[in-house]
């Protein structure tokens, strides 16, 4: 069975598809200003942008488009998902409860002529859709920034809906 099969399976969990892609969930990133990792508000809830951040809390820097490739950024992208996903299950218990990934806004450390923003945040995309299925399909912004917090080359937050 492919794993885009087991994905769709129903009796899949969340955490199914992350074991299968080899994936342990670190603790989720401290908030690095005066701010919250999340907040509910009725049946959504939104997650505060988070980086590229290592498990050991080394981060990815750079600008891409310059010393950081696409490919590069793709994974930093994808590093980015990871943790939001720990955020998600820190806030929610269990990652059962994500009933929609409902937005995305990515913002990438770019040069000024960087036109590949959409395949950087392709990283936490694809990652979401793995791991969430349908239900982490969602609605994205990709853009470009001159600067990010500690020159980390990827930033995302996060809106999802969340069953009761």
């Amino acid at each position: 069975m492919s794993f885009s099969e087991l994905a769709e399976r129903p009796e899949t969990t969340p955490y199914d598809r992350l074991a299968a892609l080899g994936i342990v969930l670190p603790p989720p990133p401290t908030p690095v200003a005066n701010f919250v990792t999340h907040v509910a508000e009725g049946r959504l809830v939104f997650l505060s942008g988070q980086g590229p951040t290592e498990p050991d809390g080394s981060q990815h820097t750079g600008k891409v488009g310059g010393d950081v490739t696409v490919a590069d950024a793709y994974g930093h992208a994808r590093l980015t998902g990871i943790n939001l996903i720990a955020v998600m299950h820190d806030a929610l218990g269990d990652l059962a409860r994500v009933k929609r990934i409902v937005k995305l806004l990515g913002m990438v450390n770019a040069t000024p002529e960087f036109t590949e923003h959409p395949a950087v945040m392709n990283g936490c995309s694809d990652l979401f859709i793995d791991v969430f299925g349908a239900r982490g399909v969602h609605a994205r912004s990709a853009v470009g920034f001159g600067s990010l917090p500690g020159q980390i080359t990827v930033e995302i937050e996060a809106v999802i809906a969340i069953e009761d």
